[in-house]
């Protein structure tokens, strides 16, 4: 087996009159080896910015068709050309270097963009989700990060592509109640409901339905899901396990005939121990992917009671009529008692947690059975521990 290194490299393409005496062997750059068959060897390197495949093969015997095969069946479509051997009077590709046939091969690179040569071996995955894959960093092109969609690669360059991998297992939900139709558990804080989009790999409620059998949006990154909880919001989520009882639970929170009640803690004291907030809400402009209450947003309805209090916070039961998104971090933020550990909408101080749980989900689910009766269920999850700690270290 032939063992050639850069100088050997420089000295090859000097015969081939592609490299002359002010060159030197660090011009030879990214010389690797591989060995298609127990007869052949190719070197592939780059020379001044163009690459070149160098084959070693005892049964070419000069045969042009033979060394483009063999180059096709080791590297794929290659645009470019064998080069003849200026040292021979007739028409001959192999050139003798130390008792041994060599064909050297140049590639006429032909650019394409990293997403699109990934889109083409990848066809049961968009485009879109492809760029996202690259710019976070799951792709390489030959052992190096890539991270620009429109990196250029070239025939023969190794590009790979770590799909992010989620195990059923990565996490262990309490289940309250499951059946054919329905599915409930007690979501912990800190647990996405679903992901935001293809490229997340961290284990989350959606996934959890989908390995409990739920077939609803199965396809999608939102298994199951018909409502949702924030990240940080801990306690009971319900999912469909298929299309009927979906329609049936959406329509629910859509006509909002559901009741939901939480518990949160929140800074300070409110001056009325119940009542019932009526302020509008809007997407925040200033602050992407926040809202704020503003007179030209959508109605919001939250019913609040003080259950208890501490030097420093209060434990409140909210009740929403409505269901916008961040309705009651939003609510109790603008009366000046964000809920403790909020840091998108709070003060910042240091909690362990968002002091926001799902206590109660009240809502009518499809019947397990034969029966043409639809079900009222009241699901509960019981308020976590460190929200009594939390009050009790503050009296």
């Amino acid at each position: 087996m032939a063992k050639f290194a850069s100088n050997d490299i420089l000295r090859i393409l000097r015969k081939f009159k592609l490299a002359n005496t002010d060159n030197v062997p660090r011009n030879v750059e990214d010389l690797k080896k591989i060995t298609p068959d127990e007869f052949s060897e190719i070197f592939s390197f780059k020379f001044l910015g163009a690459k070149y495949y160098l084959i070693v093969d005892g049964l070419a015997e000069d045969n042009e068709n033979y060394i483009l095969n063999l180059l096709k069946t080791s590297f794929g479509e290659a645009e470019g050309l064998l080069i003849e051997n200026p040292n021979d009077d007739l028409v001959s590709f192999a050139l003798p270097f130390q008792g041994k046939d060599v064909y050297l091969f140049k590639n006429i690179a032909s650019h394409r963009r990293l997403d699109v040569v990934l889109s083409e071996k990848n066809p049961e995955l968009s485009r879109s989700s492809i760029q996202k894959f690259i710019k976070n960093g799951y792709v390489q092109v030959n052992g190096k990060d890539a991270i620009k969609t429109k990196t250029l690669v070239e025939d023969g360059d190794k590009i790979t592509m770590q799909i992010p991998d989620k195990s059923a297992d990565s996490a262990d939900f309490r289940i309250i109640f499951e059946d054919k139709n329905v599915i409930v558990i007690d979501k912990p804080a800190g647990v996405l409901t679903h992901s935001k989009g293809v490229l997340n790999d961290e284990f989350t409620v959606a996934d959890f339905f989908a390995a409990h059998g739920a077939e609803f949006a199965k396809s999608t990154n939102r298994a199951g899901i018909v409502h949702r909880l924030d990240r940080d919001t801990s306690g009971i989520i319900i999912g469909a396990k298929n299309d009927l009882a979906a329609k049936k639970m959406q329509k629910q929170f859509s006509d909002r005939t559901t009741k939901k009640t939480y518990y949160a803690i929140v800074e300070g004291h409110l001056k009325q121990p119940k009542a019932i907030i009526d302020l509008p809400i809007a997407r925040n402009s200033a602050a992407p992917s926040t809202f704020k209450v503003d007179p030209k947003g959508k109605s919001a309805q939250t019913k609040y009671e003080v259950i208890s209090q501490s030097d420093e916070y209060s434990l409140v039961k909210l009740q929403p009529k409505t269901g916008r998104t961040h309705q009651l971090r939003v609510h109790l933020t603008y009366l000046g008692h964000p809920i403790l550990g909020d840091k998108v909408y709070g003060n910042q101080k240091t909690a362990e947690r968002m002091y926001l749980h799902a206590e109660s989900l009240e809502i009518t689910i499809p019947p397990a059975n034969n029966s043409h009766d639809s079900q009222r269920k009241v699901f509960n999850s019981p308020l976590p521990k460190e929200f009594e700690e939390k009050m009790k270290d503050e009296q």
